[in-house]
């Protein structure tokens, strides 16, 4: 096994802590935690991912090894997404990020009032 620093920038880890700390790829495993869904209905629960970014995030936990992707022979084509073995990994630690921000967002809100106050008034100076 070799030895991989994730601190190190010519390490591949690199790459896998770009996507997996991307807030679509949080959201994209936390919908597909529990079931099995079609990209429409990954769209509607996500709020505001487009369609592109949507599309590209999939093909990215697709080709990572964390997401399914099973397209049905029917006209229209049905697809559906799931998460693989891989991909189930990350769904306790996506579920932790998720109950940290919802838990602590009054604080990082009064934190962002305070800080802009305090810029500003510097910035009087």
């Amino acid at each position: 096994m070799t030895d991989w620093d994730v601190y190190n920038k010519n390490c591949p880890t690199r790459l896998v802590l770009d996507r997996i700390a991307d807030k679509w790829t949080v959201l994209v495993v936390g919908a597909l935690a529990m079931e099995t869904k079609r990209f429409g209905q990954l769209k509607r629960e996500l709020d505001g991912i487009s369609q592109k970014m949507l599309t590209q995030t999939l093909r990215g936990l697709e080709r990572d090894g964390i997401v399914h992707r099973k397209v049905y022979p029917t006209v229209p084509p049905k697809v559906e997404y799931s998460l693989t073995a891989l991909g189930k990994t990350l769904v306790e630690l996506v579920e932790e990020v998720r109950h940290w921000s919802e838990g602590h967002i009054d604080d990082v809100q009064t934190a962002q009032k305070r800080y802009d106050v305090v810029k500003k008034q510097s910035e009087l100076i």
